[in-house]
């Protein structure tokens, strides 16, 4: 008999949708990515990139309402490894995400790391490694933003390492957690973007699991990823190619990362996400409904 996961909450995301972006025709419409992932059995879902759902709270709250729906989390990109300049326009945007958020009733926000790559264009913008002053710029700026955001909104940030930004392999993961404050700075632990780095899961959740407050589930195609890596495709084009697959058909194993984080004994959202822009608009919801019933197969 499959152990029940209790402390895990499963919840879907705009990102298995094939939703990147505020507004792009490429995209299917929010009305249709509500209803479709309460079809698919979900409960929880993310903001997603601001302005895809409405902005406006109180319609917010009637459209999940009336779906039976819940916010869990909200998601702002940041440069902070730029150092003190760029203060203020990253709390402008993380101000409105936040509130947003909040109203939704959510208690986390989850931060990605700017792009070192253009992410429509893949033009490299910025090296691919931080100086040492630019690591120091990012451990500091990511401690004043879980503090400010912890006083203003009543949120927690949770960090999200993701391929093609300065957060990434397991030696950038750790030395992150390293330098920050476990109270005001975790990590949103996306599956599939750490084995899409070379990291390994379970390994992370068992050395640094007071560390991990969010999950995003998601795999990767170990053949598609194999060419990636041997070729330095940049991740938009990957993603094209299919790189991050249908679970459980790719890598890592689920069942014992949603283990490892169960035991681990706190209560954890665990956000499914399949990477796909774009991608034909009635292709998500049957992949939605096959990964809600192999995850309740796994207990959660």
């Amino acid at each position: 008999m499959t152990p029940a996961l209790d402390r895990i909450r499963v919840g879907s995301a705009p990102d298995s949708w094939g939703v990147w972006f505020p507004d792009d025709p490429r995209q299917v419409p929010w009305e249709r990515f509500l209803d479709e992932v309460a079809e698919a059995g979900y409960s929880w879902i993310e903001l997603g990139p601001y302005g895809y759902l409405p902005t406006d709270p109180a319609r917010l709250t009637d459209e999940v309402d009336k779906r039976n729906l819940k916010v869990s989390a909200g998601t702002v990109f940041t440069a902070l490894h730029r150092g003190p300049a760029v203060w203020e326009s990253t709390w402008e945007h993380v101000g409105r995400v936040a509130a947003l958020t909040q109203a939704m009733g959510a208690h986390h926000l989850v931060v990605i790391p700017s792009f070192w790559r253009d992410d429509e264009t893949a033009e490299i913008i910025e090296p691919s490694e931080l100086t040492a002053e630019q690591w120091g710029h990012l451990g500091r700026g990511m401690e004043r933003l879980g503090r400010e955001v912890k006083e203003t909104y009543g949120l927690d940030i949770v960090v999200h390492p993701h391929a093609d930004t300065h957060i990434d392999t397991e030696e950038h993961v750790g030395r992150f957690l390293d330098a920050t404050d476990s109270g005001l700075v975790n990590l949103c632990l996306d599956t599939g973007h750490y084995a899409y780095c070379g990291g390994d899961s379970v390994k992370l959740i068992e050395t640094y699991g007071e560390r991990i407050g969010y999950l995003h589930l998601k795999q990767v195609d170990p053949e598609i990823l194999a060419d990636v890596v041997a070729n330095g495709v940049p991740f938009g084009p990957a993603v094209q190619r299919g790189v991050m697959c249908e679970p459980p058909a790719g890598v890592p194993a689920l069942e014992p990362v949603l283990a490892a984080a169960q035991g681990l004994g706190v209560d954890l959202f665990a956000i499914v996400e399949q990477d796909m822009y774009p991608c034909p608009p009635d292709r998500p919801l049957p992949i939605a409904v096959r990964t809600r019933a192999f995850l309740r197969s796994c207990g959660a």
